[in-house]
């Protein structure tokens, strides 16, 4: 069977300006798939949950045969700035955090029943945490972001990439931008996907 991967999201994948040529995400993947098979970059570099939705479904090629998304990862940079927010209790701070986890709740869950419709398997990414110069309080609230995408993944039976297990050393960060996979990261990430694709096909 001749198959179709298609990449959904943001710079997980849409990663060519912090790479050198030819050394994306999507250009490791091509490079490993099997005779006759292809894969199609519709993931775009600062997307968030409602890009996907609003301008990358729609693209999505009639043959495809695997959908793979990575997104959440700029929708937690949008509220980053509220670490620096001063409140009165731990718990203060985490009912205005939970507000904007919510929002992004629905968003995601949205986004995945509509991708759920296409029927096709589903291959979901978490946001990688161990980027270098991360403090442990950012990591706290990515967590939360993690936290939102692993219960619907697993809730929905899709297929869950923890890439916090995957791009676990600095060498897999772009040193162009830190919070973009490296050359070695997207080979990593590149050979997750299909080793994922290969179980789904065994």
């Amino acid at each position: 069977m001749l198959n179709h991967i298609v990449l959904l999201g943001d710079s997980i994948f849409d990663n060519g300006p912090y790479v050198p040529a030819n050394e994306t995400v999507s250009d490791h993947l091509s490079a490993r798939l099997p005779d006759g098979w292809r894969s199609t970059l519709l993931a775009s570099d600062g997307a968030v949950v409602s890009s996907v939705a609003d301008y990358q479904l729609a693209r999505i090629p009639r043959d495809a045969t695997h959908l793979v998304l990575s997104i959440g990862g700029n929708n937690a940079l949008g509220v980053a700035s509220m670490l620096g927010m001063e409140v009165n209790s731990i718990r203060e701070a985490l009912s205005a955090l939970s507000e904007q986890l919510l929002d992004f709740a629905n968003e995601y869950e949205q986004l995945l029943n509509r991708l759920r419709a296409h029927q096709l398997p589903l291959i979901v990414c978490t946001v990688y945490d161990a980027v270098p110069g991360l403090g442990l309080a950012e990591k706290m609230g990515l967590s939360l972001f993690n936290d939102v995408i692993t219960r619907n993944v697993i809730g929905g039976g899709d297929s869950l990439i923890d890439l916090r297990a995957i791009c676990t050393e600095a060498e897999d960060y772009s040193e162009v931008s830190p919070i973009e996979p490296s050359s070695d990261g997207g080979v990593k990430i590149a050979r997750e996907i299909l080793a994922r694709i290969s179980q789904n096909l065994a």
